[in-house]
């Protein structure tokens, strides 16, 4: 299967250039049909009823949840929480772990690219328990600076948040590096692979992560549908996020005790909708293979980095080292801002991103206020980056008498 036999599953991209997968992905037609069969044939709400119809939305449910442990190589099934996003999966670790586990004079380390959701909820622990927050920087190209995890994942410092792939460099972090580091030292790892999971195999059981997070979205399911891996031993030790139905073992008037994990982090009715979207979309990447996947984007990042090098008006950021980059380039056009570019682009049928991507402090750091960025998936082709190119050169024209 090439690029051009998968664009046809995908209608939405029939007219435009789509180049913002980074933001969210579009849906192919069998995630499409696969919440539609299930509204069609199998709606009614897990776990509650005895009868037929509940017992099958159940299995399904749970099938889910099963496809994404083998996914992501996880132990057991139940290690998989379902969440509506990783910034949810995010901020159940830091209220449940942190606030939790984490005391005054501890340290949470994270690195300087982190996406908000991994970064303001470690900020928000750390100013109710006294903690101090520490960070990881990047060097002129966006790596992290070796000498960054050798002196600063040290006793003393509990947890390490990074991110595995940088939403706004394309930077590919040595995690595997970053968790033996820290757990020599007594610490935990929370690993943001929102912007990894899809695009590459990840082996939980490789990496040693204690946590892992990602959003369906990003990975062509729905929108309202994360996971939270999590090590068993350390689920079973947090205390719940949401309290209500269905995580609960027994009510009494004045206490209750809870259900195991993962149904103990699920109250409420679950979007199961998004969970079966997600289980259609990993069995169409399955089918693809995730090693496929990620040569077709190391193919499309090699193109239209040789494309947009070659523009003497544009300044690119991230790695030159392409092997540490991800389908993710962030740039600028000189003397344009960014939200006038992705204007420009978008009148010629191209949508990229433009702003701070959710991570001011690396843009304040890298003394930038916002950037374009053009983020590739499966259904993109060569021709895709001919559009942004020429795209850009309209905008060249557009601004030319103001350009630098």
């Amino acid at each position: 299967m090439n690029n051009y036999d998968i664009k046809k599953d995908f209608h939405i991209l029939k007219d435009i250039t789509y180049l913002d997968s980074g933001a969210t992905t579009q849906k192919p037609v069998q995630v499409i049909n696969a919440i539609k069969n299930y509204y069609e044939n199998n709606n009614a709400n897990p776990h509650r009823g005895a009868y037929k119809l509940s017992i099958k939305a159940t299995d399904v449910y749970d099938e889910a949840r099963k496809k994404v442990s083998q996914f992501i190589n996880a132990r057991q099934t139940n290690e998989i929480v379902f969440t509506r996003n990783a910034t949810e999966s995010l901020n159940l670790i830091a209220y449940s772990y942190g606030m939790n586990n984490i005391k005054k004079g501890d340290t949470i380390l994270l690195s300087i690219m982190e996406h908000h959701s991994n970064l303001v909820p470690w900020q928000n622990v750390c100013k109710k328990n006294g903690a101090k927050l520490e960070y990881m920087y990047v060097n002129n190209e966006g790596l992290l600076y070796e000498e960054d995890i050798c002196k600063k994942i040290v006793p003393g410092v509990k947890v390490v948040g990074i991110t595995q792939v940088s939403n706004v460099l394309g930077t590919i972090n040595p995690v595997k590096e970053i968790v033996k580091r820290a757990h020599q030292v007594g610490a935990i790892v929370v690993v943001d692979a929102s912007q990894s999971v899809p695009h590459m195999k990840v082996n939980v059981q490789d990496l040693d992560a204690d946590f892992l997070v990602f959003s369906g979205h990003k990975m062509l399911a729905p929108l309202g549908i994360g996971v939270l891996y999590g090590k068993r031993e350390l689920l079973n030790k947090l205390s719940p996020f949401l309290f209500g139905g269905d995580m609960i073992e027994y009510v009494y008037e004045q206490e209750t005790t809870y259900a195991e994990v993962p149904t103990k982090f699920e109250a409420g009715t679950q979007n199961v909708e998004g969970a079966i979207g997600l289980s259609a979309a990993i069995d169409y990447l399955n089918n693809i293979g995730m090693n496929d996947v990620q040569k077709m984007e190391e193919e499309i990042l090699e193109y239209a980095m040789s494309k947009l090098l070659k523009l003497d008006f544009i300044t690119v950021y991230g790695p030159k080292d392409l092997s540490k980059h991800a389908g993710v380039i962030s740039f600028n056009v000189n003397g344009v801002h960014p939200h006038d570019v992705a204007s420009i682009l978008d009148s010629n049928n191209v949508c990229i991103r433009s702003g701070n991507h959710c991570a001011q402090p690396l843009l304040r750091y890298m003394g930038l206020d916002s950037t374009c960025r053009a983020s590739f998936y499966i259904y993109n082709t060569k021709e895709d980056v001919d559009k942004l190119i020429e795209s850009l050169n309209k905008t060249r024209k557009v601004f030319e008498k103001w350009m630098k």
